[in-house]
């Protein structure tokens, strides 16, 4: 049995544009709902939901017979978190708040095996069918993708330095932490954000680095896809349902008598 190839990797690598949704219900069953809409990635999310290591293998089970590739966010750059999310069958990992060229070479090396990284070495396990993939350590650092989040505006600074790191996918601008981080916390579309994050953006595309983001208006996500971003995730399965049940409530309510 061979491994299966990372779609999102190589779509990234050969320049497609790549439409994303993020995924915070720690439900395999709402995966299940989600998952035949068609994204071309999927962003299952540690960092700010209940999920655990259970939950988040439930959702990569969910996934497995679309045409979606979920990409997990641990909680931190935390080497054995990283260990246990590839050895459960994650395709690729988004590391939440690098700041630094040593903190994205450390996300990058948790990735791979010795002796280019520092990954521990299970024999059966989720990811390789429990040893019936026999290519599976010959090819695993081509087909997982590294994506790596800058979440202040130090780090975006950073961005090119950060972005040739070898090993590393695409880099991820994350709005909300930023406009924080530049006083405009809970503004994330504030345009002085973005004067921030397009210059970077434009200069790793220049590179040849992909890059991607996280936003709510659709057709921004389509501006930027437009612009050169390579993924961007326009939308988010709480928000999906927070905004259509409230919508709904209000529009019955208005029709009362």
């Amino acid at each position: 049995m061979k491994l299966a190839p990372n779609r999102f990797t190589r779509a990234l690598a050969s320049g497609e544009k790549q439409l994303g949704l993020w995924i915070s219900l720690c439900s395999p069953f709402a995966v299940e709902v989600t998952g035949p809409a068609g994204f071309d990635w999927a962003l299952i999310d540690m960092e700010h939901s209940p999920n655990d290591y259970m939950t988040v293998m439930g959702q990569l089970q969910g996934f497995a017979d679309t045409g979606t590739t979920p990409i997990v966010r641990p909680e931190w750059n935390n080497p054995v978190i990283v260990k246990r999310l590839l050895d459960l069958g994650a395709r690729g990992l988004l590391f939440p708040m690098i700041q630094t060229v040593e903190e994205a070479e450390q996300a990058v090396a948790s990735t791979r095996y010795p002796p280019h990284g520092t990954r521990g070495v299970s024999g059966a396990m989720r990811a390789n069918k429990f040893g019936r993939v026999t290519d599976y350590v010959a090819r695993v650092e081509d087909e997982t993708t590294v994506l790596l989040q800058l979440e202040s505006a130090a780090a975006v600074a950073r961005a090119e330095e950060i972005g040739a790191v070898a090993g590393v996918s695409g880099i991820f601008f994350g709005p909300a932490d930023i406009a924080a981080d530049i006083g405009k916390l809970g503004k994330p579309m504030d345009p002085e954000v973005w004067d921030l994050i397009r210059p970077a953006a434009k200069k790793l595309m220049a590179m040849g680095v992909p890059v991607g983001t996280l936003v709510l208006d659709p057709d921004f996500a389509a501006e930027l896809l437009n612009e050169g971003f390579s993924f961007v995730a326009c939308g988010s399965d709480v928000s999906l349902l927070a905004k259509a049940s409230d919508t709904l409530l209000a529009k019955v309510k208005d029709r009362l008598s």
